[in-house]
């Protein structure tokens, strides 16, 4: 593996994780309402799932096995902006409290997608 590929690697796992422990960080400061509580598990488990299965695909024994955990990334990724964008929109938080994150997500979204097109099954 080249260096930059393996650095690429590394960082965007540390990235995937920090999207994780900043939407860990965020759903402390959620309203502890029922619906938001439905809401912030949903989010919990999306964001991290990124990061988990990030991990994994990085860690394929295949083309086949790398697609298959990217693609977990990129449904759990847009996952993640779904929760973002129904807290926001039931009025549950601010656009400011979610923009970062959203950006994030769409980001990580995004790299993943092209990850993916490239990628031979």
């Amino acid at each position: 593996m080249n260096t930059d590929r393996k650095e690429f690697i590394e960082q965007f796992q540390k990235r995937t994780k920090k999207l994780a422990i900043d939407v860990i960080h965020f759903s402390k400061l959620l309203p502890k309402t029922e619906e938001a509580t439905i809401m912030k598990r949903q989010l919990l488990r999306s964001a991290t799932s990124v990061a988990a299965n990030y991990r994994a695909a990085c860690r394929a024994r295949s083309s086949a096995e790398f697609h298959s955990k990217i693609s977990i990334v990129i449904e759990e990724a847009d996952e993640t902006l779904f929760w973002l964008e129904l807290l926001e929109e039931s009025g549950t938080t601010t656009r400011d409290s979610v923009s970062q994150l959203m950006k994030e997500a769409t980001e990580i979204l995004s790299v993943m997608a092209k990850a993916r097109k490239s990628t031979t099954r």
